[in-house]
């Protein structure tokens, strides 16, 4: 057997993004004398259209290669894409399937997702994407399955990442399948960052936002926030609201699209982890201030809502570590 194909190609285009393009050249196309012993990554920065390329933050881009490059690369990056509903043109399409045929990695990096599912590639695989395309991304290509919750996924030699800096999860991920996990840990070093992060990106969604504030259910949603640590039921709600039970569910659902008691979950869930990025305080003490009572239903809200438990959670995002 010959040597492994390390050339990595990264797509340029105009209306590119900039943050998970800078991701790919980091890690594939920065220079690396501490790994000149090793048969490291060549790369190429390959245009799909005549430029320069106008990118994200009024920055041009160059590339001195174009698609015909593709026919050279083991690995192609996408990086986001200009649109979700943006069509892919056809020399690009002809390009990514010759190279998926003769066995080349494609990686796309949050919307560039849409690339190889516009291509077909992505027909009857799972792939993620940001969470805010997974519904269009799922709702486009029905035959694709959808994971909408995790950072990265990998099916045969298509691998696609979630949102943004997730794309640096899936790099890392790729150099610890071509070189082991201690020179992806070295790259993650000097990058800064863990060499692996727990759970998957619902533990970064921000919390739902009510669609109205007037009426009856935005003061309730004030009340609950400010006292989360008190025993809700849906009648005590109703009490507050002055509606009855079926009223209150019909309205809260109207206005954050979710039953009464999921949002209260939820909102627990964000002080949770509020408290953990900011205090010292103890699992138990976070409990009770919370609302959930005891250490076993925080942990048990906590990774059903974010996938990560609540100690995985502090040790990436709390300023201060904490024994579970």
């Amino acid at each position: 057997m010959g040597q492994p194909n390390r050339h990595v190609a990264i797509l340029a285009y105009d209306q590119l993004c900039m943050f998970e393009f800078g991701i790919a050249v980091e890690v594939f196309g920065l220079a690396r004398p501490e790994f000149a012993h090793l048969d490291w990554y060549t790369h190429e920065i390959v245009g799909i259209e005549p430029g320069p390329y106008r990118a994200s933050g009024g920055i041009s881009v160059a590339a001195n290669h174009d698609l015909g490059r593709l026919a050279a690369a083991g690995l192609i990056v996408v990086p986001g894409w200009r649109g979700a509903m943006t069509p892919v043109p056809e020399p690009l399409i002809a390009a990514l399937r010759a190279a998926h045929a003769r066995g080349a990695r494609i990686a796309t990096l949050c919307s560039g997702v849409f690339v190889p599912a516009r291509s077909g590639l992505l027909e009857g695989r799972r792939a993620t994407t940001h969470w805010r395309y997974a519904e269009i991304l799922r709702a486009e290509f029905p035959s694709i399955e959808v994971l909408p919750d995790i950072l990265y996924s990998e099916d045969g030699t298509l691998l696609t990442a979630a949102g943004s800096a997730a794309g640096i999860d899936l790099c890392l991920h790729i150099v610890r399948q071509d070189f082991g996990a201690e020179i992806a840990n070295t790259v993650a070093r000097r990058l800064v960052l863990p060499a692996h992060r727990d759970g998957g990106q619902a533990q970064f969604v921000a919390r739902p936002v009510a669609k109205e504030r007037r009426g009856r259910i935005g003061p309730l949603l004030d009340a609950l926030r400010q006292r989360l640590n008190e025993d809700w039921s849906i009648a005590r709600m109703a009490e507050l609201a002055r509606l009855s039970e079926r009223t209150l569910i019909r309205h809260f659902n109207d206005a954050t699209g979710l039953s009464p008691l999921t949002w209260l979950i939820a909102e627990r869930v964000e002080r949770s982890k509020e408290l953990l990025e900011t205090t010292d305080f103890g699992l138990d003490a976070i409990a009770e201030a919370s609302g959930f009572r005891s250490q076993e239903t925080l942990r048990h809200h906590f990774r059903s809502r974010t996938g990560v438990s609540p100690s995985a959670f502090r040790r990436s995002f709390g300023r201060i570590a904490a024994e579970e």
